[in-house]
């Protein structure tokens, strides 16, 4: 029987991909890389990009190709036999892609291409991937001695098992909680929506009455709506104390040893790479300079922020007292009683909005405006492969015709489906002789299904989340770098990744492009005047604790990686009471195990870089101010965006991008002015 994953085809086939085919083809690939490198590497030159970097290009490609829907599907539907295949293969490719850093025989050969008479007639972009590639051999360690290259080897692939590790507790401690009700009083304030789902979860486990379970759309209802307390405590208890030594499943899936390894083998591999900490190693591949750089800019929105954040938590204080007696607001409350304000001074109901953004005229929509935009053209695919009966598939064309990529959109909560939204790359765009591969993408998402008849309806926080992952997306499709080292989203800084992404969530503020996304699921209906304004009125509600919320997780997550001492250990909560001292104004009780679950930076690529949301969003903000100034439909300035940014990928310096786009540097005015803080 032929292995799929060794097919080459042109996108995954998911339905044919088991557990047993993973090994065996990644053994495979692996073997013909290191074949293909040692191969182009004993001519001993002279090198060139055609003799050297195209074919092992090439082989890489292979490889990606063959790890991306294995990675994927371990993420989306998770199993026993899958998660070892996976496992298994995580220190082969760490291993491999140590080696391939630490190799000096390619280092030299790179230099050689580098200092050569071939590189300045070569494109930037192929220009970009030599000056990266010998910036990362250095990262990897070929300037080492033997001993602590092996020590070197030895962390990345540590590193690699316990994020594996960390998220695969988290995954098995989210799935592990659930809680049968039968009371309907005990319900008692969750809309109909939310009852639905819940009596839904019952159905499919063949139980009576109602389930919930610490899927986020079944915790964000409690959290909001559910009117006993005590329910809500305990619901928030169970869900904050994830894989960790507290709440309800207290130490079965613990990942305290994890997070304090993670960190320690960071430390050291950064001091083996000459820094001082892993946030001055993170830093090496990211816009900004320095680490004092990053804690400024943090601390000082901060400053502006703090005043606000504390009146937004005292005004909320004083309503839960005032209209619910309520003295004592606990971390379980602040969810419910901000949706009881903000119906009390904006008259408008989260519940009422939904009703206005089924999927079925969020998706169409949210096309339009990208072709209004940008002029592409967006389809769905009826015949294709997948792993799950929930997922579309989509194709897009340019204006010219031109096929720019395809997306998979897996958009509802599920049980062995991972947490959270996220895009990963399924196929990169690469020029393979006259022939231009087209980019794939996975967008996903952990929505509410649909129930009964009704379609999925989106909250307009989950409208924004799904323009989110989509603006990561048409970053990675819509590029026109044919070198897959600096194509879609390869080679960007990590600190700029965001910006393609949080800029598209603008649109959902906008009142044309709110007339594209929005109709009652019932009765078509548009969205009234009246609850935009509303929506318009509660825009910025509570922006200054929200702003210090990601403020809090910013500083926490950067000065456990600066401050780290072999000595102390990580000082993880430590560190994030002394942030929360410092800039949050929510108290959270003492069990809180907020880090235990923080997979952006233990399991995810965001390890002293979470500030990147941050600062992308000064870059989105102020680039979004050019559509303000210009027509928040401008095609001219659509099509600027897209040749300047979205196109480029990593080919060019990000801050480089960003002025040929803007004009000049970034400015944050912007981004306080939409969130309603002063300067």
């Amino acid at each position: 029987m032929s292995n799929p994953l060794l097919e080459n085809t042109e996108l995954p086939q998911f339905s044919r991909i088991h557990a047993q085919h993973v090994e065996p083809a990644i053994d495979q690939l692996l073997h013909e890389a290191r074949q293909t490198i040692d191969r182009h590497l004993q001519s001993g030159g002279p090198y060139t990009w055609q003799n050297l970097i195209a074919p092992l290009d090439a082989a890489e490609d292979r490889l990606n190709k063959a790890w991306s829907p294995v990675s994927h599907m371990n993420a989306v539907v998770n199993s026993e036999a899958l998660r070892d295949a996976y496992n298994a293969c995580l220190s082969k490719l760490s291993e491999y892609a140590t080696e391939v850093g630490q190799n000096r025989a390619l280092y030299t050969a790179y230099q050689s291409i580098k200092t050569g008479p071939e590189f300045t007639g070569l494109e930037t972009a192929q220009q970009k991937i030599i000056d990266n590639a010998l910036r990362d051999f250095h990262l990897s360690g070929v300037d080492l001695p033997a001993e602590q290259q092996a020590r070197y080897k030895e962390i990345s692939q540590q590193l690699s098992k316990l994020g594996s590790q960390f998220e695969e507790n988290l995954l098995d401690a989210t799935n592990a909680w659930r809680k049968k009700i039968t009371d309907p009083e005990q319900l008692s304030g969750l809309p109909e929506s939310a009852l639905a789902q819940a009596r839904q979860t019952a159905e499919m486990e063949g139980e009576d009455g109602w389930i919930i379970n610490l899927q986020f759309p079944s915790y964000l209802a409690i959290m909001t709506y559910a009117d006993q307390r005590e329910l809500r405590r305990e619901h928030y208890e169970a869900f904050c104390t994830r894989a960790s030594d507290q709440g309800p499943n207290a130490g079965k899936w613990d990942n305290s040893s994890i997070m304090e390894q993670i960190l320690a083998l960071r430390h050291e591999k950064a001091q083996l790479l000459g820094f001082n900490n892993y946030a001055e190693y993170s830093l090496a591949t990211k816009m900004a300079d320095s680490t004092s750089e990053v804690v400024g800019f943090l601390e000082d929105l901060a400053a502006k922020s703090w005043r606000q954040a504390r009146r937004d938590l005292s005004e909320l204080a004083e309503f839960a007292r005032a209209e619910y007696g309520i003295h004592d607001l606990s971390a379980w409350d602040i969810g419910y009683y901000s949706e009881k304000m903000r119906q009390h001074f904006y008259q408008l109901s989260q519940e009422e909005v939904k009703a206005y953004f089924p999927v079925s005229r969020v998706l169409p929509g949210l096309f339009e405006i990208v072709e209004k935009l940008y002029g592409l053209q967006i389809t769905a695919i009826t015949d294709f492969d997948t792993w799950h009966p929930a997922v579309s598939f989509y194709q897009i064309f340019d204006q010219d015709g031109q096929l720019r990529g395809r997306f998979y959109l897996d958009l509802y909560a599920r049980a062995k489906k991972r947490g959270g939204a996220w895009m990963d790359d399924c196929v990169g765009r690469r020029k393979i002789a006259d022939h231009i591969q087209t980019p794939a993408a996975y967008l996903v998402c952990n929505f509410t299904p649909p129930t009964g008849n009704d379609p999925a309806l989106l909250t307009h926080d989950e409208v924004q989340t799904l323009f989110h992952e989509f603006g990561h997306g048409l970053h990675h499709l819509l590029t026109q770098v044919d070198y897959p080292g600096v194509s879609g989203i390869n080679g960007v800084e990590w600190d700029a990744v965001e910006l393609p992404s949080q800029f598209m969530e603008n649109w959902c503020w906008e009142k044309e492009a709110l007339a594209l996304i929005s109709g009652h699921h019932r009765t078509g209906e548009p969205l009234p005047a009246s609850l935009f304004d509303k929506m318009l009125a509660a825009k910025n509600f509570q922006a200054g604790m929200q702003m210090v919320r990601q403020l809090e997780f910013s500083l926490f997550d950067f000065k456990i990686h600066q401050n780290y001492s072999p000595q102390k250990g990580g000082k993880i909560y430590q560190t994030l009471q002394h942030i929360r001292e410092q800039v949050a104004v929510v108290k959270v009780p003492a069990f809180n195990r907020f880090a235990h679950s923080f997979s952006h930076i233990f399991a995810g690529g965001y390890a002293a870089g979470y500030y990147s949301y941050k600062w992308a969003e000064v870059l989105s903000s102020d680039a979004y101010s050019l559509f303000e100034e210009n027509g928040v439909f401008d095609r001219a300035t659509g099509l600027a965006f897209l040749h300047n940014i979205l196109e480029q990928g990593g080919s060019r310096d990000a801050m480089t991008l960003f002025k040929n786009f803007r004009g000049r540097e970034p400015r944050i005015d912007a981004l306080l002015r939409h969130n309603g803080i002063e300067p």
